[in-house]
């Protein structure tokens, strides 16, 4: 497997062989069982798709879905492979698959910061304090052109809905892996809110 669903439990701290300090991150990551398979001859690719967080209640095409699996799980996502020989529907996928110095890509969601500013969403300036500027304070200036091309153009950075998107952090350091817990510490902070759901792929970047 490439990869693991886990949930954000929030930052700490650990403290180094040689006394140093670090800050790092905690997930619960896995335990994930395989709940489908997909092959390029039927579905154009391969991919194996895992499940996290066991759950009372589905309806009843989600029970279908899960049905060769045995368990209720709320949360599905799939993970790329070239190889599927070793993967089969029901497997387990635990925080094992991670060793300590191993880089990992980890996606999450953002924080949603609702409507901001440009000064808040792009660390704009902001406009003169004086001569008359008494409402330029937090403005961003001008966006157009009054001849060519006479439009704002698209990607304008511009006043909006801020956070809540999908972001990911390549590189992350992997710090310390508790199997008997699912606890996987790495370096440094992740996307996302306490409790959100994390992808966490090995990193392919030097490769």
């Amino acid at each position: 497997m490439e990869g693991i669903i886990g949930k954000k439990l929030g930052m700490t701290q650990v403290f180094s062989e040689d006394g140093s300090v670090e800050g790092v991150t905690a997930i619960e990551a896995g335990p994930c069982l395989v709940t489908q398979i997909k092959d390029k001859g039927k579905d154009g690719y391969n991919a194996a798709q895992l499940g996290f967080g066991e759950v009372k209640r589905l309806n009843f095409p989600e029970r279908g879905h899960l049905k060769g699996v045995g368990h209720l799980l709320k949360y599905l996502r799939e993970f790329r492979l070239d190889d599927l020989a070793s993967i089969k529907v029901g497997q387990k996928v635990e925080v094992s698959l991670f060793k300590p110095g191993d880089l990992v890509d980890i996606i999450g969601i953002s924080k949603g910061k609702g409507f901001a500013g440009v000064v808040k969403r792009y660390h704009f300036r902001g406009g003169p304090k004086t001569h008359g500027q008494s409402d330029r304070h937090r403005a961003r200036g001008s966006v157009g052109a009054t001849t060519f091309p006479g439009r704002v153009l698209k990607g304008t950075r511009m006043a909006g809905h801020m956070g809540n998107r999908r972001v990911t952090q390549h590189n992350l350091k992997v710090v310390q892996v508790d199997m008997a817990r699912n606890l996987l510490l790495v370096r440094g902070a992740v996307p996302g809110a306490t409790n959100g759901l994390l992808l966490i792929k090995k990193s392919r970047q030097g490769e």
